[in-house]
């Protein structure tokens, strides 16, 4: 029997193999040992993919008009209009106020916290906050310490709260 190898040079390393003597409808042969291993690889990605899902996206909370724009995993977010900084994990915005509080280090707790540290776009203040996330995709930012985290409205600084929560929606 001819073996023709797909995946590998090494014929005994083979997963997914063609022989010539078989029947159309059979012509993938993989051992139970292979499936085994298959499926175990498979379930030891479930954790990282379902990590994966936290921490990424687009977060508004209503009542002070500011967001969140957060990817955890990948780390690859460019800030508009400053993109000297390179990628980075994410920034906080506000509808009112053009100016962005950067997230310059990040801290896994677990799959569902990150404790991060912030910074705004000067450079002249900085802060340390949580954010857990919730089953439907509610982060709660808690303050940790350092300077306020405040936005600009009509003229005045609004102090946002050392708590709140921002709900994952699509950008607007």
């Amino acid at each position: 029997m001819k073996e023709i190898d797909y995946l590998c040079d090494v014929k005994e390393r083979s997963f997914l193999s063609v022989t010539e003597t078989q029947p159309p409808h059979t012509f993938i042969n993989i051992s139970k040992k292979k499936m085994r291993k298959g499926i175990l690889f498979i379930l030891t990605l479930l954790p990282l993919m379902a990590w994966a899902q936290h921490f990424d996206g687009y977060y508004y909370n209503e009542e002070y008009q500011v967001y969140l724009k957060i990817n955890a995993e990948r780390s690859d977010i460019t800030v508009p209009g400053q993109e000297i900084y390179g990628q980075l994990t994410g920034y906080f915005g506000s509808k009112r106020d053009g100016r962005l509080w950067l997230i310059t280090e990040m801290e896994q707790v677990n799959d569902k916290k990150l404790i991060i540290t912030v910074v705004n776009d000067y450079g002249s203040e900085d802060f340390t906050a949580s954010l857990t996330e919730d089953d439907n995709h509610v982060i709660t930012m808690k303050h940790q310490e350092g300077s306020t985290y405040k936005i600009v409205v009509n003229s005045k600084y609004v102090k946002i709260p050392k708590q709140i929560k921002l709900v994952k929606t699509d950008k607007p």
